[in-house]
């Protein structure tokens, strides 16, 4: 079965493909291509993830390979980014990496690149123990409010959350923790905004730089008084962010440089 995706804005627009964080899915970037309709907007749902669960088994590459098929089937020619939160800042790595001349601009939101393999040998056993806390509600409501999961959207990460099987999170997890930058990475020849929030965890803010010193056409920051989430903490300033970087190549003035 094909990713499922849906399309957005202008049809002639350029093309700006979406990539959904684990644990959510394409509903996280509503108030993105609500936004940016003068472009043409595809939010695609990842392999057993939203829509996209009745696919073949999540992997970062296969995603990654999926979707530069859909990008090369619908961009006819129209300049292309990608914008990946995560999970999916990940799999923007990797398609990157895999199709170096593909992509024309790229905006890589807190994506891990230092695997933990200490941290990832726990992960099976953790989850299938702690996997009946996923379907509690109270626990649920910890987790979106961390996500930056508001009360419009609150249902839909708590469906999509206690319909996930535990086989499919832990192979989310461990391709989450097992990734790191693909030697080819340095060949991408697309505008890279590599970023990361000022509160989120001190590995993110490494791997970050490590994103930027890995290819010379990125561009690093630091968002201000953010965590793990600016597009769904903060949208208008995301959206602005996204908009101003493809038609421009700047940044916000108030953002810290990496």
């Amino acid at each position: 079965m094909t990713l499922h995706y849906k399309e957005f804005g202008n049809r002639d627009g350029s093309l700006i493909v979406f990539l959904h964080g684990g644990g959510v899915s394409s509903w996280m970037w509503d108030k993105q291509v609500q936004h940016l309709t003068q472009y043409h907007c595809v939010a695609i749902d990842l392999p057993e993830q939203g829509l996209s669960n009745r696919s073949a088994h999540f992997s970062i590459k296969y995603s990654a390979e999926q979707i530069n098929e859909i990008i090369e089937k619908i961009a006819n020619g129209k300049k292309i980014a990608v914008v990946g939160f995560s999970l999916g800042a990940q799999v923007a790595i990797q398609m990157l990496s895999l199709k170096p001349d593909l992509i024309d601009y790229a905006v890589i939101n807190s994506a891990l690149v230092r695997p933990m393999p200490l941290t990832r040998k726990w992960i099976a056993p953790s989850v299938r123990l702690t996997f009946p806390i996923i379907k509690n509600k109270f626990f649920s409501k910890l987790q979106a409010k961390v996500l930056y999961v508001d009360d419009e959207y609150f249902d839909t990460y708590y469906d999509e959350t206690s319909r996930m099987k535990a086989d499919t999170l832990i192979r989310i997890l461990k391709e989450n923790m097992s990734f790191e930058i693909p030697s080819d990475f340095n060949e991408a020849k697309a505008k890279i905004l590599v970023t990361v929030g000022e509160r989120e965890k001190a590995v993110m803010k490494k791997s970050a730089k490590d994103i930027v010193a890995s290819n010379s056409n990125c561009t690093g920051v630091v968002f201000p008084n953010v965590g793990h989430g600016i597009s769904l903490a903060n949208p208008h300033y995301f959206n602005e962010l996204v908009d101003k970087w493809i038609l421009e190549g700047n940044i916000p003035d108030d953002v810290k440089v990496l």
